[in-house]
């Protein structure tokens, strides 16, 4: 499994061996842009607290995840400080399928 995202359509998806799933996400905005890249998801935590929603995964970028939001309007939008948003569902969704170590390629396009 792993994950590709991209920045510029606002889309998060999963693959194992094929797509398997695509989700709505929101990235940084231009001063804090969204890392591109290949990282793993390193730790995963359920209710962090503060806007990250229900769940934080974190990745091997220090400093940036896929996370949930306190604000769902964010959705689709170019807002965050670099790390990527998910509607809560989504984000409850993809961390029960996806393990520590997950590849995640953030591409600019």
């Amino acid at each position: 499994m792993w994950i590709e995202i991209s920045v510029a359509n606002r889309q998060l998806r999963l693959y194992n061996d094929q797509l398997v799933k695509t989700y709505p996400v929101a990235v940084g905005k231009m001063v804090t842009a969204t890392p591109t890249g290949t990282y793993r998801i390193i730790n995963k935590q359920p209710n962090p607290g503060g806007p990250f929603g229900a769940f934080w995964m974190g990745l091997s970028k220090p400093h940036y995840g896929i996370h949930g939001t306190n604000n769902p309007d964010s959705i689709g939008k170019f807002v965050s400080h670099g790390c990527i948003r998910m509607y809560n569902k989504d984000v409850l969704e993809l961390a029960s399928k996806v393990p520590i170590g997950t590849v995640v390629i953030i591409r600019a396009n």
